[in-house]
């Protein structure tokens, strides 16, 4: 190994991925230690980092070509010592020259100052903020401003941002220094108003962002978003979630004229990923109107979006024949004359014939009762024909009471399946899983609180012998032994998910 040539040493060591790893190949020789600390590119730290600033100054001089750093204090007590703070970010926008992802989870000690620091980050391409509390628009802005090659932005749990924030409508930042004399920058902003979405508007007529994700900011709403303006032209990925009671407290567009919807003339055309998640559309307003103008969707996530509607949803179908993703978490409401989720058969058959490259279908139904099957809108044989027809691979079946053993038999002769998700769906039997074991492709299984599936099921499986792997979570009649020997991998837990963490509903009892 000494007598390999540094290209070649550096080759092997950037294909070593477990940090693990890396430190033990460090430890080698001096030569090893000296070409590994200079072709690490990924720095993880948290809670051990003490004393902080000083433990990642010393992190930033061994390795001096990192690019990727993630921040998490994740967990984190007083008694682990003091976090890292805004002195801890400009160690590193000073040190990292090279840094092009960040990412700062849990950081209580920094805010607008501390970001105002990552503006000397030239190459910055990817930043995600994750629960950093202190920060608010004001320090966005200033990372919008100095970091022009911005394209993956994150903000998930930052609850000081928001638009009822007040910002000055010229803003000068601190005149932040590092480095010798000659290095010292002077940063001035000059904000576009006074709304606290000056930011949003920069990063949007700046239009370098090709990811947006927007999650759990309670001063953020749907509205808010459409100050984006221009930079939803670019944009390929965004995601938009509110938690809690969101139908108690949704936003109205003030702006918003009927005679005159300017605001919602936006272009979307590049958009491919698109999550909107517990929030309330209303009729031709609201980020709905991302829905009639994604036409290169490739994946789409509408989780607990009330005000979906049906005719809507088949011309979304219609045009967009590139996807190959979908994900619809669902619950009853009132439609027209009847209470039920609001999409049927007919949304499924559009699916069937206007997307032919269909891979991974999701379907979760939340608050419909097995007593009353009528509230999901869509029937056993709606869902089968879908399976049956599109090259689904993955499939997700998520309270499902109306999808019975009859069903499995159908889906399980479906020639491109090969991952299936049962969960809490009340009306299949060990009969119904004895069929999987015909499914010409199937390989994962996960069955999680199907509480009529017994031993009886999991001995059909056992001479199975495609299954690379099983899951079984809380299906309270399958026991530990049962399952042994039905797959290559197998994971098995007895204890019950809470309803939130079934139906993916963070926040809500």
């Amino acid at each position: 190994m000494e007598d390999l040539s540094e290209p070649l040493l550096a080759e092997i060591i950037t294909r070593i991925t477990r940090t693990s790893d890396l430190n033990s190949l460090s430890l080698v020789s001096k030569r090893f230690y000296t070409v590994e600390a200079e072709e690490r590119a990924t720095l993880h730290v948290g809670c051990g980092l003490r004393p902080a600033t000083e433990a990642l100054s010393s992190l930033c001089s061994r390795f001096p070509n990192l690019q990727r750093v993630e921040i998490n204090y994740s967990g984190w007590t007083s008694s682990q010592g003091e976090q890292l703070d805004n002195q801890g970010l400009l160690v590193l926008s000073s040190r990292c020259l090279l840094l092009t992802d960040l990412t700062l989870s849990f950081c209580s000690f920094i805010d607008d100052s501390g970001l105002g620091y990552l503006a000397y980050c030239k190459k910055l391409v990817a930043l995600r903020l994750n629960a950093v509390p202190a920060i608010t628009s004001s320090g966005l802005l200033s990372v919008a401003v100095g970091c022009k090659s911005l394209s993956t932005f994150h903000l998930t749990d930052c609850m000081k941002v928001g638009s009822v924030e007040a910002v000055s409508p010229q803003h000068e930042c601190e005149q932040f220094r590092y480095g010798s004399s000659t290095q010292q920058q002077n940063i001035r902003i000059w904000c576009l108003g006074d709304t606290g979405m000056e930011w949003l508007e920069y990063l949007g007529r700046a239009g370098s962002l090709v990811e947006l994700v927007v999650k759990d900011c309670k001063g953020i709403s749907q509205y808010d978003l459409l100050k984006f303006g221009p930079g939803w032209r670019k944009l390929q990925k965004f995601e938009f979630e509110i938690n809690g009671n969101f139908w108690l407290s949704g936003a109205h567009d003030p702006s918003y004229n009927p005679s005159y919807p300017y605001n919602y003339d936006i272009c979307c055309e590049n958009m491919k990923d698109l999550r909107l998640a517990k929030i309330v559309t209303r009729p031709e307003i609201g980020l709905r109107f991302l829905l009639g103008k994604c036409r290169a969707l490739e994946k789409l996530c509408l989780h607990y979006v009330v005000g979906l509607n049906e005719n809507e949803m088949i011309t979304l179908f219609q045009n967009c024949s590139n996807l190959r993703s979908i994900s619809l978490w669902l619950m009853p409401l009132r439609c027209g004359n009847s209470f039920r989720t609001p999409l049927t058969d007919d949304s499924l058959k559009a699916l069937s014939l206007c997307c032919p490259m269909l891979e991974v279908v999701e379907l979760t139904f939340t608050f419909c009762s097995s007593s009353w099957p009528t509230e999901i809108g869509f029937t056993q044989k709606g869902i089968v024909t879908l399976i049956q027809t599109c090259p689904i691979r993955v499939f997700v079946l998520n309270g499902a009471s109306i999808f019975k053993d009859k069903g499995v038999k159908d889906i399980s002769s479906a020639q491109f399946l090969e991952t299936l998700e049962l969960v809490d769906c009340k009306g299949i039997t060990d009969v119904g899983i004895s069929y999987l074991a015909h499914a010409p492709c199937l390989t994962s299984l996960t069955l999680r609180q199907c509480k009529n599936v017994t031993n009886v099921g999991m001995t059909k499986l056992v001479h199975f012998q495609k299954l690379e792997s099983l899951t079984v979570v809380g299906c309270r009649l399958i026991s530990e032994e049962a399952v042994q020997g039905t797959a290559r991998s197998v994971h098995y837990s007895a204890e019950l998910e809470g309803f939130g963490s079934l139906k993916g509903m963070k926040n809500w009892s």
